[in-house]
């Protein structure tokens, strides 16, 4: 009796997590199914799922009407680099708070986390401002530097975790070994935090990937990344859904990929420490 009320039990956890899934996945394979059709298939309704024309007309008119690899090698380093500066800053700060605590850490953690709720439009002006004295303005190094600084505090708070899970008496003994700071940190700690680590930046670099308030407000021509690329197909005249979806493709893949082939990295991180 028993044994079938577990066997229901998963069947009814695996059903639902099935839906779930599909459900989330839905909004991707309709956005690439729709890259396929022509725009008067894109508006049809009732619309057509599988059996229409299809077409790749989409992919080529995006390509000529913008460098997709220009937007693309954008997102790449923009993505890339704050992610690691990020991680410069962070270990070091995650180690003090996690190894060094004072009784004003947690405050200060709070204060860091409390930063991601204000609205971005509340600090765009001067942002724009300090942004375009400086130079800064349509610049890779700009966007790295906007992009390190709105998501530090996910990546302090998400190391300080895994910090926090690895025995304090390991270090102790490496400085007992005369193991200077840096080496304390770059030979034992980090290599231990390694899975922790991983996680923390495939996270942040589909953060940094996906964001596009200030990388439609900061940049323009020279540094836009895909996600002006994507907005690109919004104009005045209204919606280009067969090309907006082709462009939406286009700018998912690349990071769609790498979450996939890195789901396994992604999982072990995040369940850092979680079993004793």
């Amino acid at each position: 009796m028993a044994r079938n009320v577990s066997t229901q039990r998963k069947l009814v956890t695996t059903a639902i997590a099935w839906t779930i899934g599909i459900l989330i996945f839905f909004p991707i394979l309709w956005t690439f199914l729709t890259s396929f059709k022509t725009e008067a298939q894109a508006i049809a309704s009732p619309p057509a799922f599988l059996f229409f024309d299809w077409t790749t007309e989409n992919y080529f008119e995006v390509q000529s009407r913008s460098d997709y690899f220009k937007h693309f090698m954008n997102s790449v380093v923009v993505s890339f680099g704050s992610t690691l500066l990020g991680l410069l800053i962070a270990i070091p700060s995650a180690w003090a708070m996690a190894f060094a605590p004072t009784k004003r850490t947690k405050d200060v953690l709070m204060w860091m986390l409390s930063t991601k709720m204000m609205p971005p439009v509340g600090v765009l002006v001067p942002m724009y401002l300090i942004f375009r004295n400086t130079g800064l303005l349509d610049t890779r190094s700009g966007l790295v530097m906007v992009l390190t600084l709105i998501n530090l505090p996910i990546i302090i708070w998400m190391l300080y975790t895994y910090f926090k899970e690895i025995p304090g008496e390991i270090l102790e003994a490496a400085r007992m070994d005369g193991a200077s700071l840096a080496k304390e940190i770059i030979y034992v700690l980090t290599p231990m935090a390694i899975p922790g680590i991983a996680s923390t930046l495939l996270l942040n670099i589909i953060l940094a990937w996906n964001e596009a308030f200030w990388t439609l407000n900061l940049s323009a021509a020279k540094a836009a990344p895909l996600t002006a690329f994507i907005a690109s197909y919004s104009s005045p005249e209204g919606l280009f859904y067969a090309k907006l979806s082709a462009a939406s493709t286009m700018a998912i893949a690349p990071i769609l990929i790498l979450g996939w082939f890195s789901q396994k990295q992604l999982v072990r991180g995040l369940t850092f420490g979680a079993v004793k």
